[in-house]
This record gives structure tokens, sequence and C-alpha cells, in this order.
């Protein structure tokens, strides 16, 4: 998938998406690979979950900006401009090394996450085990007695069959957030 694609896909609504064409089998696996990935995640099983991505993988959340119809495919900041995060698998490694150590005191106290999970769409592509896939997103997260906040939006996945216990690994995540401005004390969760 190339960079300028990245933006011009999230624009596309439901009814104009192609319809599923992966076989209920391989459906059911990718699902299964997602709700294991966002366990992971809420067990703070995170040096697991990096092992879920792909050495060449790109983790990507634009900034986006409200904007009028008219100019909805402006709303988006492509790639190489203002971005929440803008990672590869080093940089990813650093985040969770850092999770690991005294240092992040943005997780202190360590936050409780739940990463729900729906309608996941998977498509298949040019390459027989590759796999564009979307899904929504909920992530709850609390720390401390009065401290929670809620962040909801759309993944979109390239992901790779593999040679692991899951049987896939994420080669490219795009997260989209529904809002456009975070009302959230920090970043340092995953989504």
């Amino acid at each position: 998938m190339n960079k300028p694609d990245k933006v011009t896909h999230l624009f596309k609504r439901p009814e104009h998406l192609a319809p599923v064409n992966v076989t209920m089998e391989t459906a059911y696996e990718i699902e299964q690979f997602l709700y294991a990935e966002a366990e992971l995640l809420d067990a703070w099983e995170f040096n697991d979950w990096l092992a879920l991505m792909a050495a060449d993988v790109h983790y990507w959340a634009p900034v986006r900006e409200n904007r009028m119809a008219r100019e909805a495919e402006q709303e988006m900041y492509p790639p190489g401009t203002a971005a929440h995060f803008d990672e590869n698998l080093q940089m990813l490694g650093q985040r969770v090394a850092r999770l690991y150590t005294h240092m992040s005191w943005s997780e202190s106290p360590a936050s409780r996450t739940r990463h729900l999970i729906s309608n996941v769409r998977a498509h298949t592509t040019d390459k027989a085990d590759e796999f564009q896939v979307q899904s929504s997103f909920h992530v709850y997260r609390t720390s401390s007695e009065r401290h929670q906040d809620s962040v909801v939006g759309r993944r979109f996945d390239l992901l790779r069959r593999a040679d692991n216990a899951y049987g896939f690994q994420i080669a490219d995540r795009t997260v989209v957030f529904d809002m456009s401005m975070l009302l959230v004390k920090n970043l340092s969760s995953f989504y």
C-alpha cells in the first residue's frame, strides 16, 4: 500500500466499499487475531504485542480537522505532515520499552484499558498472503480513582500471514480517531 493512497481511501463511505471477498474461515481467523491483539494490549503484554508487528510496519494516526462536507477529503493530514503518531518497528519498540520502566510518568499509576473491536471487514489483495482489514475500535481507559477516558475510531490494517502463534502480522496500521480533538491526558495507549 503506497502512502498517497492512505489518505484517499479513508473517505470511502461503506456503500462504496467492495464486498468482503475472503472465505468465512479467513474472516474468522482475522477476527480472532484482532481480538487476541486487543487482549494482549489490555493485559499489558506489550512485548508479545510488538511481536505481532512486521519488520516493515508503519503505524500511523493522522491529525484530523473538522471540515465542511465539500472539503471532506482535506480533513486528514497526509503522511509526513501532522500526525498523532507516525512510527516504525524501532519506534514502537522504544515506546514499549519505556512503558516497562519507572520513567513512564504518563503511566503512573498504570492504566487499565479495554479494547473493544467490531465491524471487521476483510478484503484480499494482489498478494495471496496479505489482507486489507478495516475495524472499528472503542478503547476505554481508567487510571487512579478519578481519571477515565474513551477513544473511538477506525483502523485500516494490512495484515500479512505469518508463522507465529496468531497466524498474522500487522504490516501497516492507520488509526483514524473519530474526534478531531482528543480529550485524553496522553497517547500512551496503543490502538
